[in-house]
């Protein structure tokens, strides 16, 4: 690649949603092109019927049209067209052709970071009901992301504010399945996740991680469940036995309302409202962040947001916040990846070995000292 900014991917997600605008308002920025080249993955088109909707100093945003992102020209918002011009739009409505498009912007997206034309992701918002079909069977982009780019390991659904850090346990899970998802090793491994991710990617040393109970009151001693006796207070000892600074478990309502959040670098959760319901009562322009991975993916931390969608009120802070991420993230992962390399790497020497010199004993501690 010739430009050194980084080349930063956008799938477009549902165009029918606030994705669009969100995106347009985002980029609309003069400074982003200083600090990355943007490549859009959607359609000219849908871009411009959604400018339509906006203000009138945004319907003149000019694109670069390129068919691939070998030709990304720096400078400039770069646009593939990855489906057709008279793909239907409905503008506040779930359609089964706005998840087709989502997913071949989601998807060519995905190959070219996979193919290392571009250095990082991130994605407007889908509905997780209309892009489902033969090629997608997954509850969200973070499942999606973990087959592409997990190499048969997991990833971490991570939320990042100013405020706080949420990572998950279960993801996108119905309630009636968490608890079987709960298990020993699974909470463990995810600890193992966020104490490395919390290093390489946030420069935090000896991580601070309050791990949440799952039932009320942590359980109450087992009277209200045993899951924190039997499964998650031994993967929280396991971690501190091998050097992961957990502790818990602790009763969520009390944890979040007595502010005790703010005394830690990041909370893991046991499910998805637990940890995402004070997380976006506090901060609604937070990020998504896919941890785990040897790629980067962010996302806002909304939904489509139908009720929004073509009005022009749509607030693209929470977009702009993972965009400056995830180029954060860049920056912040090579220069751990070179704290973090030996820097006298062994050379084997081809030579014979040097002689070692002879050994004369301890004689020298018997002479005299001259004077």
């Amino acid at each position: 690649m010739e430009s050194t900014k980084p080349i930063i991917a956008i799938s477009s997600g549902d165009i029918n949603g606030i994705g669009y605008e969100i995106i347009l308002k985002g980029i609309a920025d003069p400074h982003i092109c200083e600090i990355c080249t943007p490549v859009i993955y959607g359609n000219q088109q849908i871009a411009r019927e959604h400018l339509k909707l906006m203000d009138e100093e945004m319907r003149n945003m000019q694109f670069s049209v390129i068919q691939s992102a070998k030709d990304v020209r720096p400078g400039k918002i770069n646009l593939i067209n990855v489906y057709p011009d008279d793909t239907p739009l409905s503008i506040g409505h779930s359609t089964p052709e706005a998840g087709h498009a989502s997913f071949l912007a989601l998807s060519r997206a995905c190959e070219d970071l996979k193919a290392g034309l571009v250095d990082a992701l991130v994605t407007a918002p889908i509905n997780k009901e209309n892009i489902q079909s033969d090629k997608f069977r997954f509850s969200g982009h973070t499942e999606y992301l973990t087959k592409m780019f997990g190499d048969g390991g997991e990833s971490l659904m991570m939320m990042v504010s100013a405020q706080m850090k949420v990572a998950l346990v279960c993801n996108h899970m119905p309630i009636s399945q968490v608890a079987s998802c709960i298990t020993e090793e699974r909470i463990l491994s995810k600890l193992h996740t966020l104490a490395d991710s919390l290093l390489k990617d946030f420069r935090i040393r000896r991580p601070r991680i309050a791990v949440l109970a799952l039932n009320p009151h942590a359980g109450d001693n087992g009277l209200i469940g045993k899951e924190e006796e039997e499964i998650i207070r031994p993967a929280i000892k396991k971690a501190y036995d091998e050097g992961i600074m957990a502790f818990g478990p602790y009763s969520a309502d009390g944890f979040f309302g007595s502010g005790k959040y703010a005394h830690f670098d990041a909370i893991l959760a046991m499910y998805h409202d637990q940890g995402l319901i004070p997380f976006k009562s506090l901060d609604m322009d937070g990020v998504n962040y896919t941890a785990g991975l040897n790629i980067i993916r962010t996302s806002p931390d909304h939904g489509t947001a139908y009720d929004l969608a073509g009005k022009n009120i749509a607030n693209a802070q929470s977009f702009s916040h993972a965009l400056y991420m995830a180029i954060d993230l860049l920056r912040t992962r090579k220069e751990s990846a070179e704290i973090s390399a030996d820097p006298l790497p062994f050379k084997e020497k081809e030579d014979k070995p040097a002689k070692p010199l002879p050994f004369k004993g301890l004689d020298f501690l018997n002479k005299p000292q001259e004077e």
